[in-house]
């Protein structure tokens, strides 16, 4: 007996369920990677509507930014790092632009960050971009686009030496393992322009001093930091 085909898809499901990529749970009808109790409550900071949250102070004193911003705090054993677990090593590039989707529809809302004109994602090294096949920071880039009035721009801040995993360094030596790592290789492009630069998890906030760095050294740019997450 042939089964119709709605059936035939609702058995499938059956005996393989797709799971959520934050809680592991069995996903319903019309849910899509992130199930509807995460997309709900996983833990936002709502730092667009807090100029001066704990992502911002990070960089004060360091780098000139206009406003920072993280999606979701990031707690060991949570959802959140099982969510990004999954962006980053198994492949579900999809991830990184339906939560481009959900920050960007915050930010359309925020006055500093809608004004952006290109959106740069920190960029892998040529090597570990050809090992996982995709950058996340990008992917969130992407979804971030289709909800604010910017254009990703994805070549023109470059890393220009592989470093070692940030993992278990300190502060300093983060901050010094970035040195010298990123470059704009077309500056005059980015002259007098609002970037939204953004990252997958910002800790320390080395990785995004080191771009804003460079970046800030193009006249008139006017910078503002985006993330995924900020790990508490």
């Amino acid at each position: 007996m042939k089964l119709p085909g709605g059936y035939l898809a609702d058995f499938v499901a059956l005996l393989f369920p797709e799971l959520c990529a934050a809680c592991n749970a069995s996903l319903v009808a019309n849910e899509h990677v992130i199930c509807s109790d995460c997309r709900y409550n996983l833990p936002y900071t709502n730092f667009h509507t807090q100029p001066d949250n704990i992502v911002a102070q990070q960089f004060y004193g360091k780098i000139n930014i206009g406003a920072a911003y993280a999606l979701y705090f990031f707690n060991k054993g949570g959802n959140v790092q099982n969510l990004m677990h999954h962006f980053k090593y198994s492949g579900m590039k999809q991830i990184g632009n339906i939560l481009g989707n959900i920050a960007g529809n915050q930010l359309a809302e925020n006055p500093v960050f809608n004004t952006a004109d290109y959106i740069i994602p920190v960029p892998l090294h040529k090597k570990r971009l050809k090992m996982r096949g995709y950058n996340q920071s990008a992917c969130f880039a992407d979804g971030l686009a289709q909800k604010l009035n910017a254009t990703v721009e994805i070549d023109n801040l470059v890393r220009v030496i592989a470093t070692d995993t940030q993992t278990h360094k300190s502060r300093f030596a983060r901050f010094e393992n970035m040195q010298e790592v990123f470059a704009v290789s077309k500056p005059h492009r980015l002259e007098g322009k609002h970037i939204l630069l953004v990252d997958d998890i910002v800790t320390t906030g080395s990785t995004l001093e080191a771009c804003g760095i460079e970046l800030l050294k193009v006249p008139g740019l006017k910078l503002s930091i985006a993330t995924i997450a900020y790990a508490v």
